[in-house]
């Protein structure tokens, strides 16, 4: 595995990430700040997905389990 090419691939998405959203032209201090925020609100979207996806697939099992007629050991 050629290193030098992994490097300038992640260089060249760094490169897309500030060109898409307008990192670029920022300043230092804004771009943390930006950074940030995003950073934030990404690590948010994460835990409230694993938090709350399987209680949402779970509800939705039951919902059409009975609805077909099956009823399994899960449902209470």
């Amino acid at each position: 595995m050629d290193f030098k090419r992994v490097k300038d691939y992640f260089s060249w998405l760094y490169y897309q990430y500030q060109i898409i959203s307008c990192c670029a032209v920022l300043e230092p201090w804004e771009q943390s700040m930006f950074n940030t925020i995003l950073l934030t609100i990404f690590a948010m979207v994460v835990y409230t997905a694993y938090v709350f996806i399987p209680i949402h697939i779970r509800l939705a099992w039951e919902f059409f389990s009975k609805m077909c007629g099956y009823h399994s050991s899960l449902s209470n």
